[in-house]
Protein backbone atom coordinates (compact mmCIF):
# COMPACT_ATOMS: atom_id res chain seq x y z
CA UNK A 1 0.00 0.00 0.00
CA UNK A 2 1.71 3.10 -1.38
CA UNK A 3 0.16 5.53 1.21
CA UNK A 4 1.67 8.15 3.98
CA UNK A 5 -0.71 7.08 5.93
CA UNK A 6 -0.41 4.13 8.37
CA UNK A 7 -2.42 1.86 6.79
CA UNK A 8 -3.66 -1.85 7.83
CA UNK A 9 -5.74 -4.15 6.12
CA UNK A 10 -7.97 -6.73 7.74
CA UNK A 11 -10.42 -9.65 6.70
CA UNK A 12 -13.50 -10.42 8.04
CA UNK A 13 -12.44 -12.28 10.76
CA UNK A 14 -10.05 -8.99 12.27
CA UNK A 15 -6.87 -10.98 11.30
CA UNK A 16 -4.05 -8.62 9.80
CA UNK A 17 -3.55 -9.72 6.13
CA UNK A 18 -1.16 -6.35 5.26
CA UNK A 19 0.23 -3.15 6.63
CA UNK A 20 1.96 -0.08 4.79
CA UNK A 21 5.48 0.95 5.82
CA UNK A 22 3.99 4.31 7.67
CA UNK A 23 2.07 1.48 9.97
CA UNK A 24 5.10 -0.23 10.65
CA UNK A 25 6.78 2.76 11.73
CA UNK A 26 4.70 4.12 13.52
CA UNK A 27 4.06 1.23 15.87
CA UNK A 28 7.40 0.18 15.88
CA UNK A 29 6.39 -3.62 14.21
CA UNK A 30 7.96 -5.23 11.18
CA UNK A 31 5.81 -6.91 8.73
CA UNK A 32 6.36 -10.08 9.94
CA UNK A 33 5.45 -9.52 13.30
CA UNK A 34 2.17 -8.44 12.83
CA UNK A 35 0.78 -10.42 9.22
CA UNK A 36 -1.66 -13.31 10.05
CA UNK A 37 -2.12 -12.09 13.60
CA UNK A 38 -5.64 -11.61 15.02
CA UNK A 39 -5.60 -7.47 15.68
CA UNK A 40 -6.59 -7.20 19.43
CA UNK A 41 -3.61 -9.96 19.77
CA UNK A 42 -1.65 -7.45 18.23
CA UNK A 43 -2.90 -4.57 19.60
CA UNK A 44 -4.64 -5.37 23.03
CA UNK A 45 -5.61 -2.99 25.28
CA UNK A 46 -2.88 -1.39 28.11
CA UNK A 47 -3.71 -3.96 31.20
CA UNK A 48 -2.26 -1.14 33.49
CA UNK A 49 -4.95 1.29 32.37
CA UNK A 50 -8.07 0.87 34.40
CA UNK A 51 -10.05 2.92 31.75
CA UNK A 52 -8.24 1.51 28.46
CA UNK A 53 -11.31 1.12 25.83
CA UNK A 54 -9.51 1.01 22.79
CA UNK A 55 -10.48 -2.42 22.04
CA UNK A 56 -13.27 -1.86 22.99
CA UNK A 57 -14.08 1.25 20.29
CA UNK A 58 -12.19 -0.28 17.71
CA UNK A 59 -13.93 -3.51 17.87
CA UNK A 60 -17.56 -1.93 17.56
CA UNK A 61 -16.57 0.33 14.83
CA UNK A 62 -14.53 -2.96 12.52
CA UNK A 63 -18.14 -5.00 13.34
CA UNK A 64 -20.49 -1.84 12.30
CA UNK A 65 -18.55 -1.38 9.09
CA UNK A 66 -19.06 -5.52 8.57
CA UNK A 67 -22.54 -5.21 9.26
CA UNK A 68 -23.74 -1.68 7.25
CA UNK A 69 -20.71 -2.04 4.83
CA UNK A 70 -19.89 1.43 4.72
CA UNK A 71 -16.90 3.31 6.01
CA UNK A 72 -16.96 4.24 9.94
CA UNK A 73 -14.98 7.09 11.25
CA UNK A 74 -14.25 7.04 14.90
CA UNK A 75 -13.60 9.53 17.15
CA UNK A 76 -10.57 10.53 17.98
CA UNK A 77 -9.44 8.21 21.21
CA UNK A 78 -7.06 7.28 23.05
CA UNK A 79 -5.38 3.54 22.54
CA UNK A 80 -1.99 2.75 23.92
CA UNK A 81 -0.10 0.27 21.95
CA UNK A 82 3.01 -2.52 23.35
CA UNK A 83 6.37 -1.25 22.87
CA UNK A 84 8.99 -3.77 20.39
CA UNK A 85 10.77 -5.52 22.61
CA UNK A 86 9.65 -4.58 26.08
CA UNK A 87 7.12 -6.98 26.84
CA UNK A 88 4.09 -5.79 29.19
CA UNK A 89 5.31 -2.29 28.32
CA UNK A 90 2.49 -0.25 26.69
CA UNK A 91 2.86 3.84 25.41
CA UNK A 92 0.69 6.27 25.26
CA UNK A 93 -1.20 6.87 21.99
CA UNK A 94 -3.70 9.39 20.45
CA UNK A 95 -5.91 8.02 17.06
CA UNK A 96 -7.72 10.22 14.44
CA UNK A 97 -8.65 6.54 12.24
CA UNK A 98 -11.50 5.43 9.78
CA UNK A 99 -12.31 2.16 8.66
CA UNK A 100 -13.53 1.28 5.43
CA UNK A 101 -14.80 -1.91 3.76
CA UNK A 102 -13.59 -3.29 0.39
CA UNK A 103 -16.73 -5.41 -0.82
CA UNK A 104 -15.94 -8.78 -2.90
CA UNK A 105 -17.97 -9.49 -5.73
CA UNK A 106 -20.57 -10.84 -4.42
CA UNK A 107 -21.03 -7.67 -2.35
CA UNK A 108 -19.93 -8.82 1.08
CA UNK A 109 -16.93 -7.15 3.13
CA UNK A 110 -13.61 -9.17 1.78
CA UNK A 111 -11.21 -6.38 3.44
CA UNK A 112 -11.32 -3.80 5.67
CA UNK A 113 -9.04 -1.40 5.39
CA UNK A 114 -7.81 0.26 9.06
CA UNK A 115 -6.25 4.46 8.52
CA UNK A 116 -5.24 5.96 11.37
CA UNK A 117 -3.56 8.79 12.07
CA UNK A 118 -1.21 9.01 15.30
CA UNK A 119 -2.23 12.72 17.03
CA UNK A 120 -0.06 11.91 19.86
CA UNK A 121 2.31 14.65 19.96
CA UNK A 122 -0.69 16.87 19.11
CA UNK A 123 -2.63 15.97 22.05
CA UNK A 124 0.32 16.28 24.65
CA UNK A 125 1.07 19.66 23.56
CA UNK A 126 -2.44 20.68 24.31
CA UNK A 127 -2.93 19.43 27.99
CA UNK A 128 -6.28 21.49 27.66
CA UNK A 129 -7.70 18.56 25.60
CA UNK A 130 -7.22 15.44 27.93
CA UNK A 131 -9.55 15.61 30.45
CA UNK A 132 -9.64 12.04 32.42
CA UNK A 133 -9.01 10.02 29.37
CA UNK A 134 -11.60 11.59 27.11
CA UNK A 135 -12.09 14.43 25.26
CA UNK A 136 -15.40 16.82 24.49
CA UNK A 137 -17.06 17.40 21.34
CA UNK A 138 -15.11 20.55 20.43
CA UNK A 139 -11.59 18.59 21.02
CA UNK A 140 -12.92 15.56 19.14
CA UNK A 141 -13.21 18.33 16.27
CA UNK A 142 -9.96 20.04 16.46
CA UNK A 143 -8.25 17.06 16.71
CA UNK A 144 -9.79 15.37 14.02
CA UNK A 145 -8.96 18.72 11.92
CA UNK A 146 -5.56 18.60 12.91
CA UNK A 147 -5.00 14.68 11.84
CA UNK A 148 -6.69 15.87 8.30
CA UNK A 149 -4.23 18.71 8.01
CA UNK A 150 -1.23 16.78 8.87
CA UNK A 151 -2.82 13.85 6.48
CA UNK A 152 -3.07 16.21 3.35
CA UNK A 153 0.43 17.41 3.88
CA UNK A 154 1.61 14.49 3.48
CA UNK A 155 -0.23 13.56 0.67
CA UNK A 156 0.90 16.42 -1.13
CA UNK A 157 4.38 15.82 -0.07
CA UNK A 158 4.32 12.79 -2.05
CA UNK A 159 2.39 14.47 -4.63
CA UNK A 160 5.16 17.23 -5.37
CA UNK A 161 7.43 13.86 -5.30
CA UNK A 162 5.28 11.95 -7.72
CA UNK A 163 5.40 14.58 -10.08
CA UNK A 164 9.19 15.20 -9.80
CA UNK A 165 9.81 11.81 -10.76
CA UNK A 166 7.29 12.56 -13.94
CA UNK A 167 9.08 15.90 -14.54
CA UNK A 168 12.38 13.87 -14.58
CA UNK A 169 11.32 11.41 -17.42
CA UNK A 170 9.84 13.94 -19.23
CA UNK A 171 13.41 16.03 -19.35
CA UNK A 172 15.16 12.90 -19.66
CA UNK A 173 13.04 11.53 -22.82
CA UNK A 174 12.91 14.94 -24.26
CA UNK A 175 16.42 15.49 -24.13
CA UNK A 176 16.86 12.41 -25.91
CA UNK A 177 14.39 13.00 -28.47
CA UNK A 178 16.12 16.21 -29.39
CA UNK A 179 19.36 14.56 -30.45
CA UNK A 180 19.69 16.47 -33.79
CA UNK A 181 22.55 13.89 -35.59
CA UNK A 182 24.00 16.55 -37.75
CA UNK A 183 23.77 19.62 -35.57
CA UNK A 184 27.70 18.93 -34.88
CA UNK A 185 28.57 19.58 -38.46
CA UNK A 186 26.97 23.39 -37.93
CA UNK A 187 29.46 25.10 -36.02
CA UNK A 188 27.88 28.66 -36.89
CA UNK A 189 24.81 27.13 -34.87
CA UNK A 190 23.67 27.34 -31.10
CA UNK A 191 20.64 25.78 -29.98
CA UNK A 192 18.90 25.84 -26.20
CA UNK A 193 15.86 24.03 -24.16
CA UNK A 194 14.95 25.46 -21.25
CA UNK A 195 12.12 23.48 -19.32
CA UNK A 196 9.65 25.99 -17.68
CA UNK A 197 10.37 27.55 -13.94
CA UNK A 198 8.72 26.92 -11.09
CA UNK A 199 6.78 23.92 -12.58
CA UNK A 200 6.40 20.19 -12.03
CA UNK A 201 5.75 19.36 -15.88
CA UNK A 202 7.59 19.62 -18.53
CA UNK A 203 6.05 20.85 -21.98
CA UNK A 204 5.94 19.98 -25.63
CA UNK A 205 8.60 22.10 -27.50
CA UNK A 206 10.88 20.86 -29.67
CA UNK A 207 14.11 22.27 -32.66
CA UNK A 208 15.49 20.24 -35.32
CA UNK A 209 18.36 21.03 -37.73
CA UNK A 210 18.72 18.60 -41.01
CA UNK A 211 20.87 18.92 -43.28
CA UNK A 212 19.68 18.18 -47.19
CA UNK A 213 20.25 17.38 -50.17
CA UNK A 214 21.79 20.46 -52.37
CA UNK A 215 23.43 22.23 -50.12
CA UNK A 216 19.97 23.08 -48.23
CA UNK A 217 19.78 22.72 -44.51
CA UNK A 218 16.20 22.06 -42.95
CA UNK A 219 15.24 23.94 -39.59
CA UNK A 220 12.04 23.75 -37.46
CA UNK A 221 10.87 24.59 -33.85
CA UNK A 222 7.45 23.81 -32.75
CA UNK A 223 5.42 23.57 -29.57
CA UNK A 224 3.01 20.97 -28.61
CA UNK A 225 -0.12 22.42 -26.04
CA UNK A 226 0.05 20.31 -22.91
CA UNK A 227 2.30 18.97 -20.32
CA UNK A 228 4.20 16.15 -18.67
CA UNK A 229 4.96 12.90 -20.39
CA UNK A 230 1.84 13.25 -22.37
CA UNK A 231 3.08 16.33 -24.42
CA UNK A 232 6.65 15.12 -24.92
CA UNK A 233 5.49 11.98 -26.52
CA UNK A 234 3.99 13.38 -28.67
CA UNK A 235 6.12 16.31 -29.40
CA UNK A 236 8.71 13.12 -30.38
CA UNK A 237 5.64 11.90 -32.97
CA UNK A 238 5.27 15.26 -34.23
CA UNK A 239 9.15 15.84 -34.81
CA UNK A 240 9.93 12.51 -35.75
CA UNK A 241 7.23 12.83 -38.69
CA UNK A 242 8.22 16.03 -39.62
CA UNK A 243 11.68 15.09 -40.08
CA UNK A 244 11.19 12.30 -42.21
CA UNK A 245 8.62 14.49 -44.54
CA UNK A 246 10.86 17.58 -44.96
CA UNK A 247 13.11 15.44 -46.67
CA UNK A 248 10.64 13.93 -49.31
CA UNK A 249 8.63 17.05 -50.20
CA UNK A 250 10.26 20.19 -51.97
CA UNK A 251 8.93 22.81 -49.70
CA UNK A 252 8.63 23.23 -46.11
CA UNK A 253 4.64 24.79 -47.00
CA UNK A 254 4.09 20.89 -47.68
CA UNK A 255 5.58 19.51 -45.41
CA UNK A 256 3.34 21.50 -43.12
CA UNK A 257 0.45 19.85 -45.25
CA UNK A 258 1.60 16.64 -44.52
CA UNK A 259 2.36 16.97 -40.91
CA UNK A 260 -1.31 18.43 -40.38
CA UNK A 261 -2.88 15.67 -41.93
CA UNK A 262 -0.88 13.72 -39.37
CA UNK A 263 -1.53 15.44 -36.29
CA UNK A 264 -5.48 14.38 -36.90
CA UNK A 265 -4.46 11.17 -36.19
CA UNK A 266 -2.73 11.48 -33.11
CA UNK A 267 -4.34 12.77 -29.33
CA UNK A 268 -3.12 15.69 -28.13
CA UNK A 269 -1.26 16.83 -31.64
CA UNK A 270 -3.89 19.48 -32.45
CA UNK A 271 -3.28 23.13 -32.19
CA UNK A 272 0.73 22.67 -32.03
CA UNK A 273 2.71 25.67 -33.61
CA UNK A 274 5.34 24.71 -35.62
CA UNK A 275 7.76 26.75 -38.16
CA UNK A 276 9.79 24.95 -41.02
CA UNK A 277 12.18 26.63 -42.50
CA UNK A 278 14.90 25.38 -45.31
CA UNK A 279 18.03 27.46 -45.53
CA UNK A 280 19.18 27.68 -49.28
CA UNK A 281 23.10 28.32 -48.93
CA UNK A 282 23.69 27.93 -52.93
CA UNK A 283 20.69 30.03 -53.48
CA UNK A 284 21.23 32.65 -50.78
CA UNK A 285 17.43 32.05 -49.59
CA UNK A 286 15.34 30.93 -46.98
CA UNK A 287 11.91 29.24 -47.53
CA UNK A 288 9.63 28.90 -44.64
CA UNK A 289 6.02 28.47 -43.31
CA UNK A 290 4.41 28.71 -40.31
CA UNK A 291 1.29 26.50 -38.49
CA UNK A 292 0.32 29.40 -36.02
CA UNK A 293 4.12 29.95 -35.12
CA UNK A 294 5.80 33.55 -33.38
CA UNK A 295 7.87 34.53 -36.82
CA UNK A 296 11.49 33.87 -36.88
CA UNK A 297 13.57 36.86 -37.13
CA UNK A 298 16.67 37.18 -40.44
CA UNK A 299 18.96 40.07 -38.48
CA UNK A 300 20.95 42.03 -40.85
CA UNK A 301 24.93 43.01 -39.27
CA UNK A 302 23.57 46.93 -39.75
CA UNK A 303 21.10 45.90 -37.38
CA UNK A 304 18.17 45.88 -39.38
CA UNK A 305 15.71 42.40 -39.25
CA UNK A 306 13.05 40.98 -41.22
CA UNK A 307 10.38 38.91 -39.81
CA UNK A 308 9.25 36.14 -41.61
CA UNK A 309 4.89 36.15 -40.56
CA UNK A 310 3.78 36.05 -44.20
CA UNK A 311 3.36 32.73 -44.85
CA UNK A 312 1.13 31.78 -41.20
CA UNK A 313 -1.50 29.81 -41.23
CA UNK A 314 -3.43 28.54 -37.97
CA UNK A 315 -1.66 26.36 -35.42
CA UNK A 316 -2.13 21.97 -36.76
CA UNK A 317 -5.42 20.80 -37.45
CA UNK A 318 -7.02 24.32 -36.45
CA UNK A 319 -9.06 24.69 -39.86
CA UNK A 320 -12.08 22.38 -40.20
CA UNK A 321 -10.79 21.83 -43.83
CA UNK A 322 -7.38 20.91 -45.20
CA UNK A 323 -5.83 23.59 -47.04
CA UNK A 324 -2.65 24.09 -48.32
CA UNK A 325 -0.26 25.92 -46.12
CA UNK A 326 1.34 29.16 -47.26
CA UNK A 327 4.65 29.40 -48.73
CA UNK A 328 7.47 32.12 -47.92
CA UNK A 329 10.54 32.93 -49.15
CA UNK A 330 13.36 35.47 -48.72
CA UNK A 331 16.74 36.51 -49.78
CA UNK A 332 19.59 36.43 -47.28
CA UNK A 333 23.44 37.64 -47.42
CA UNK A 334 26.17 36.14 -45.86
CA UNK A 335 26.72 37.38 -41.78
CA UNK A 336 23.11 37.27 -41.27
CA UNK A 337 21.72 35.71 -38.58
CA UNK A 338 18.82 33.21 -38.62
CA UNK A 339 16.79 32.80 -35.27
CA UNK A 340 14.21 30.35 -34.51
CA UNK A 341 12.23 30.22 -31.04
CA UNK A 342 8.92 29.14 -29.14
CA UNK A 343 6.93 31.39 -27.03
CA UNK A 344 8.02 31.34 -24.00
CA UNK A 345 10.64 32.97 -25.22
CA UNK A 346 9.22 36.18 -25.30
CA UNK A 347 5.18 36.18 -24.18
CA UNK A 348 4.58 37.56 -20.62
CA UNK A 349 1.37 37.33 -18.90
CA UNK A 350 -1.01 40.60 -20.01
CA UNK A 351 1.53 42.15 -22.38
CA UNK A 352 0.99 42.86 -26.17
CA UNK A 353 2.34 40.09 -28.79
CA UNK A 354 3.84 43.26 -30.56
CA UNK A 355 5.64 44.23 -27.59
CA UNK A 356 7.19 41.13 -27.01
CA UNK A 357 8.20 40.99 -30.54
CA UNK A 358 9.88 44.51 -29.90
CA UNK A 359 11.68 43.55 -26.82
CA UNK A 360 12.90 40.66 -28.64
CA UNK A 361 14.50 42.61 -31.97
CA UNK A 362 15.96 45.56 -29.19
CA UNK A 363 18.20 42.25 -27.81
CA UNK A 364 19.01 41.11 -31.27
CA UNK A 365 20.05 44.79 -32.24
CA UNK A 366 22.24 45.14 -29.16
CA UNK A 367 23.92 41.92 -29.73
CA UNK A 368 24.05 41.74 -33.55
CA UNK A 369 27.66 41.48 -33.26
CA UNK A 370 27.78 38.11 -31.38
CA UNK A 371 28.33 35.01 -32.25
CA UNK A 372 25.18 32.30 -32.32
CA UNK A 373 26.26 30.51 -29.31
CA UNK A 374 27.24 34.23 -27.18
CA UNK A 375 24.01 35.51 -29.03
CA UNK A 376 21.89 32.62 -27.40
CA UNK A 377 22.89 33.27 -23.68
CA UNK A 378 22.55 36.98 -24.16
CA UNK A 379 19.13 36.82 -25.60
CA UNK A 380 18.19 34.29 -22.27
CA UNK A 381 20.08 36.61 -19.88
CA UNK A 382 18.36 39.86 -21.33
CA UNK A 383 15.10 38.52 -21.63
CA UNK A 384 15.23 37.21 -18.10
CA UNK A 385 14.95 33.68 -19.12
CA UNK A 386 18.01 32.34 -18.21
CA UNK A 387 16.60 29.94 -15.31
CA UNK A 388 13.62 29.46 -17.32
CA UNK A 389 10.61 31.43 -17.95
CA UNK A 390 6.80 30.01 -17.46
CA UNK A 391 6.64 27.98 -20.18
CA UNK A 392 9.70 26.27 -22.38
CA UNK A 393 12.03 27.54 -24.49
CA UNK A 394 13.33 26.30 -27.55
CA UNK A 395 15.70 28.09 -29.26
CA UNK A 396 17.82 28.00 -32.81
CA UNK A 397 20.69 30.40 -33.64
CA UNK A 398 22.30 30.66 -37.42
CA UNK A 399 24.63 32.86 -38.83
CA UNK A 400 23.94 32.02 -42.19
Amino acid sequence: MVTPSPCMVLGPDLVLTDVNEAACRVTGRTREDLLGRYLFDAFPDNPSDADADGVQNLHASLHRVLSSKEPDTMAPMKYDIPVADRPGVFEERWWSAINTPVLGPDGQVRWILHRGEDVTSFIRSHPRLRDGGALSDAAEREVELYARARELKRLNEELREAHARERRVALTLQEAMLHSPHLPRHRDTAVRYLPAAGSLNVCGDWYEVIDLPGNRCAVAVGDVVGHGLEAAAVMGMLRSALSAVVRAVERPARALDVLSLYARDVEGALATTVVQAVVDTRARRIMYSSAGHPPPILLHPDGTFDLLDRATDPPLGARPQDVPHPHGDLPYTQGDTFVLYTDGLIERRGEDIDDSLQRLTDVLIHHADNEPEGLADALLADLGVSSGARDDIALVVIRL
